[in-house]
């Protein structure tokens, strides 16, 4: 078998089913990121939605035993929406993060991963394959950095000279032994706007985040977001695209060429009010079919809550206290308590008060104490004025 033309053969087979990138890479154990990654479990770094096992995201013989090259994939997604539709007084709007929008994206690369396999398969029958997509055990940014797709941002993303960072990223162990491309010499240099840029100071150092503090990951954790990161959130929904969006290499790069990465308007800047009260059947309709479902309706109902609280809508008031009141959900009306309370209306005053004489939930309760507690500081700052 002639290796050097099969890889060719599936180079031009990847660009006619719309891979947009593809980098070969050895399958040899990732050393390095391991010894990080064992170091960033130390400091606490970990988001929780990582494989636990390390050895396992750095050794891809463990995933597949006759592994002997990896075959990385990027595709470009858009950065930009046409005619977004704007946030107005009693009809503001939240926002789900680039990497989001459209199709879920694990759909769309696992589709290309499958054609990519078949297509090896057709010339190598008894080849052995194994293809991931973000949920992987194998860290998807080592094996593109490996690939030579790009080289590991200041901000931990992959950054490729083409696309930016504006990319989906997948890959393919298998049993061939395929000559392994270069990593690119392209680097960040002295620029650190990612990092300075970065709402949280998530960003530790260079090329190091902590996860607890991305808002990325606090957008998606089920429970409470702790009380600091409230208001750094603003009207994130989903994610977080801060360090793309200040980066450089990403300036003026938006790419369409991928119709079902296109996104609805009205998916990727939803009216906050209306996920108040919506079913789960509605939201299945509206955004089941994008990455952002993964987690369910709670997170995203709980991040417009605090979206209308950072907008101060005061048109959001009666929802907020029905939700104060009478949700199940402890996340959900310890948040609404939160809300009422940045949003400083009498209604809200009064609501509070009457919740924190019938909660029994004691984080609810402590919600509510703080809540109170804001009108008392409003209260007291206009005494002073």
């Amino acid at each position: 078998m002639d290796l050097r033309q099969l890889k060719q053969e599936i180079i031009e087979y990847s660009r006619s089913i719309g891979i947009d990138k593809i980098g070969f890479a050895s399958a040899d154990p990732f050393d390095e990121l391991k010894q990080r990654l064992l170091r960033h479990r130390e400091l606490g770094y970990e988001s929780g939605f990582e494989e636990p096992d390390i050895d396992k995201r750095t050794t891809p013989t463990k995933i597949l035993p006759e592994a002997k090259s990896i075959i990385a994939i990027a595709l470009a997604y858009p950065s930009r929406l046409k005619n977004p539709p704007r946030s107005r007084k009693g009809a503001y709007r939240g926002i789900l993060c680039r990497a989001s929008w459209g199709l879920d994206y694990h759909h769309i690369l696992r589709d290309k991963l499958i054609k990519l396999e078949a297509f090896i398969k057709s010339k190598v029958p008894d080849a052995r394959c194994e293809s991931m997509v973000d949920t992987g055990a194998l860290s998807d940014r080592a094996v593109a950095e490996r690939a030579g797709i790009g080289w590991s941002g200041k901000n931990t993303a992959i950054i490729t000279k083409e696309f930016g960072s504006w990319v989906y990223l997948g890959e393919m162990l298998t049993s061939i032994p395929f000559e392994p491309d270069q990593p690119v010499t392209e680097s960040c240099g002295s620029c650190t706007k990612c990092l300075d840029a970065c709402p949280t100071g998530a960003l530790v150092q260079p090329g190091q985040l902590d996860s607890t503090k991305c808002l990325a990951y606090l957008t998606q954790v089920k429970n409470f977001v702790p009380a600091a990161f409230r208001e750094k959130m603003g009207n994130r929904l989903y994610g977080c695209d801060t360090c793309q969006v200040v980066c450089p290499v990403n300036h003026k790069k938006n790419f369409t060429h991928h119709p079902e990465m296109e996104p609805d308007p009205e998916v990727a800047k939803p009216l906050l009010k209306p996920l108040l009260r919506m079913s789960k059947r509605e939201f299945r309709e509206k955004f089941g079919p994008t990455s952002s479902a993964w987690r369910g309706k709670k997170p995203l109902q709980r991040n417009a809550i605090i979206a209308l609280g950072n907008f101060k809508d005061e048109s959001a008031v009666p929802e907020l206290i029905d939700l104060l009141h009478h949700d199940p959900r402890p996340a959900i009306r310890g948040t609404a308590a939160w809300a009422l309370g940045k949003i400083g209306t009498e209604e809200g005053r009064q609501a509070l008060e009457e919740a924190n004489r019938q909660e029994q939930d004691e984080q609810v309760l402590a919600e509510i104490e703080q809540a109170l507690g804001m009108f008392e500081e409003t209260h007291s700052s206009e005494g002073r004025q």
